[in-house]
């Protein structure tokens, strides 16, 4: 058996042991949404001519911190009403009552979500107790000349 000076390894590398695991830049960046793949929609997006390479990873920095934004705001609306799966009436309720993403979705319809519960200030009973406090503030002895 001839040694033909390789030392194991495909396609002829040399020190095919020591290669080293690829990283994705998912890793590298440190978040969960996926950089390469939003690199590529970027690039096939046409949306400007170059990508940068940190613009990928900006970009899904940015729809991570949006996604856990709003699934922790509407994770709080779930057990508020007692449930423990997240539906669209509570993603609704998260956005609407937060400024912030209620300024961003402010054009947005989310689909099965409803409404705010709100009924107007005029609409709402008069209390029995601010009735009482008019009736017997004419009868005062300060009014009576």
């Amino acid at each position: 058996m001839e040694s033909t000076g390789k030392s194991g390894g495909k396609g002829g590398r040399k020190g095919g042991a020591s290669r080293k695991k690829s990283v994705s830049r998912t890793v590298k960046a440190g978040l969960q949404f996926p950089v390469g793949r939003i690199a590529r929609y970027l690039k096939k997006g046409r949306y400007a001519k170059r990508v940068g390479g940190g613009a990928a990873v900006y970009v899904a920095a940015v729809l991570e911190y949006l996604a856990a934004e709003v699934l922790e705001l509407s994770g709080n609306a779930a057990r508020d009403n007692k449930k423990n799966r997240i539906i669209p009436r509570h993603i609704q309720l998260a956005v609407r009552n937060d400024d912030e993403l209620g300024k961003l979705l402010g054009k947005v319809t989310i689909a099965s979500g409803g409404v705010l519960p709100n009924i107007h200030q005029v609409l709402l009973p008069k209390k029995v107790a601010e009735k009482a406090e008019k009736a017997a503030a004419p009868k005062s002895p300060k009014s009576s000349k």
